[in-house]
């Protein structure tokens, strides 16, 4: 026994858990620890390869042994094919910690403690490797080598502290998936604003703006410095035609980010269809290679039929002005203010005054302070001034004079007076007259809206009450004309056009009445006082046919079957 090796506690690889981290060869590792066997029960040290500290295991195909080496679990030794068999070992059986036999207080706990306890402290003192190491180093339950043998967790063999740290990364994991939040089938991090971002972007990519708009917002609330956020919610106000909105997200997008080519060509794109040319080539121009050569020939071609436009309306060329302020918004500029404003006033001037009303209500709301902000303070004082006149021919007098004032204050220039001094003209006349009416002094009444008339000969609602005055007083022929007028400029006034009806009765103009009936009982169905004076007017004619029908006597009697015994003059 003099080739035996003197194996030394805390000086040899260590146990079986030290060698399955640092060993160059793999091994199954033992189901509990093994402590070091005493000396008589050492595995001799064989000739060949010393890398491994550990000793070789031998088969003999005759007879099966086994021993204890080292710190391992008890292997079959297989003695060298001589002639000499060497003496077998005795073994010990290994005995299962259970609450009846402990692994210190088993019958092979034979060695000296101090070592092993005096080693696993300067393992805890002086690691030689990290937890992320370990961690690597720890093969996952039950996976496969290439020899095919299948490698258990070491969790049971690695010391307290190691272990504890093993064991709280599963909650670690938790706690990172419990931050998961139950966005639209639990997608992503409620923390995370690319989450939004991104579920955004999809909802916009099935037609759903509102939502991606609230998805972006949400972005936005998360982290406000991201210009892309800024950007994509721009991208769905356009979709709803939110347009004023999306030029502000627009320009806090390039304010957070000035070399922003998206937003850039955005914005650009949104102020073409405000008639901003100026700007839009200037933000095509910072949009990089996004600006193609069409979008560049767009705007030049919207620049110059705006100068168009503005050239008909220095003329008063109404009828031009029309025409090529319509042709602009063919061209692409179909939000802009000043666009609906020229095409509004142009059929003003063209005494339609329902189409004007109809084109203007079809244009942006806007505030104006960010209409001024945005398109400056001249043509949103244009815009203003139009809109005055729009209300003032629709009969809305208190809120075209507030319009009026407010467009004064952006551009008190002469033209702009000029409209706010014949809308408070228009407003007192109209408002001095009521009252005179209501007292029954129709004479001096008639004569107040007149003076109003004077400054606007063609406004729809003081003809419509002076003829109201005229035919109180008697004068249905002049009522007549005044109706007639207020018809040709708002063909749908249902008032004007039932006053006139009732003149043209009062003139024994059955007809002409029966007309006027006819188109309010098709406008306003279920009044019975007009259907009630319309069948008067049709039985007044059907009276009137039959007094102007004369007898005709026969030529002679042979005619009289033949003609029913009379004819009728037509």
């Amino acid at each position: 026994m003099a080739g035996l090796p003197h194996h030394i506690a805390g000086k040899d690889t260590g146990c079986g858990f030290i060698g399955a981290i640092f060993g160059t060869r793999q091994r199954k590792t033992p189901p509990v620890p093994r402590l070091e066997a005493s000396k008589e029960h050492r595995q001799p040290q064989f000739p060949g390869n010393h890398t491994s500290k550990r000793p070789p295991r031998t088969r003999n195909h005759t007879t099966t042994e086994l021993v204890y080496t080292g710190f391992s679990k008890p292997t079959e030794k297989h003695p060298p094919p001589t002639a000499k068999k060497p003496a077998t070992l005795q073994t010990k059986p290994v005995v299962k910690p259970t609450s009846e036999h402990s692994p210190f207080k088993g019958t092979l706990y034979n060695v000296s403690q101090v070592t092993n306890m005096s080693y696993t402290k300067q393992l805890r003192k002086e690691p030689s490797f990290t937890s992320s190491e370990l961690s690597l180093r720890i093969s996952v339950r039950g996976t496969p080598t290439s020899g095919g043998s299948v490698y258990g967790t070491s969790l049971n063999h690695i010391p307290g502290h190691l272990g504890n740290l093993m064991r709280k990364k599963p909650d670690n994991i938790a706690k990172s998936y419990g931050k998961l939040g139950n966005i639209y089938g639990s997608s992503g991090n409620k923390s995370d604003p690319e989450v939004f971002k991104n579920i955004g972007n999809e909802k916009y990519k099935q037609g759903r703006f509102e939502e991606a708009i609230k998805l972006y917002t949400e972005a936005i609330g998360i982290d406000s410095k991201i210009a892309c956020y800024y950007s994509n919610r721009s991208a769905a106000l356009i979709g709803l035609g939110k347009f004023i909105d999306a030029i502000l997200d627009c320009k806090i997008a390039i304010r957070i980010n000035p070399s922003y080519h998206r937003a850039h060509y955005r914005l650009a794109s949104l102020y073409l269809r405000f008639g901003e040319t100026a700007k839009a080539l200037c933000h095509y121009k910072c949009s990089g290679e996004k600006a193609e050569r069409h979008d560049l020939a767009k705007a030049q071609a919207i620049k110059a039929q705006l100068l168009t436009c503005s050239e008909a309306r220095k003329t008063k060329d109404w009828k031009r002005l029309l025409k090529e302020s319509q042709f602009a918004y063919s061209l692409g500029a179909d939000s802009s203010l000043e666009v609906y404003a020229m095409q509004t006033e142009a059929l003003l001037n063209l005494h339609k005054h329902d189409e004007a009303y109809s084109c203007f209500q079809n244009a942006p709301v806007i505030d104006v302070n960010i209409a001024a902000r945005l398109f400056g303070s001249t043509v949103t004082s244009y815009f203003l001034m139009v809109q005055a006149q729009v209300y003032l021919a629709s009969g809305r007098f208190e809120e075209a004079v507030n319009v009026s004032l407010r467009a004064s204050e952006l551009d008190p220039s002469e033209a702009v007076f000029v409209v706010a001094r014949i809308t408070r003209a228009l407003a007192k006349a109209r408002a001095n007259g009521n009252k005179i009416f209501e007292a029954s002094q129709f004479y001096e009444a008639c004569k107040v809206y007149s003076e109003g008339l004077e400054h606007e000969p063609y406004n729809s609602v003081l003809l419509c009450n002076r003829a109201a005055c005229r035919y109180k007083l008697g004068q249905f022929e002049r009522a007549v004309e005044d109706c007639t007028i207020a018809l040709n400029l708002r063909p749908s006034y249902a008032k004007v056009r039932l006053r006139r009806a009732q003149c043209n009765a009062k003139l024994e103009r059955w007809e002409a009445a029966i007309q006027d009936y006819d188109v309010l009982n098709h406008e306003t169905r279920g009044d019975e006082a007009i259907e009630q004076e319309f069948l008067e007017a049709r039985m007044q004619l059907e009276k009137q046919n039959i007094a102007n029908t004369k007898p005709v006597k026969l030529i002679n009697n042979s005619n009289t079957e033949e003609f029913g015994g009379f004819l009728i003059a037509v």
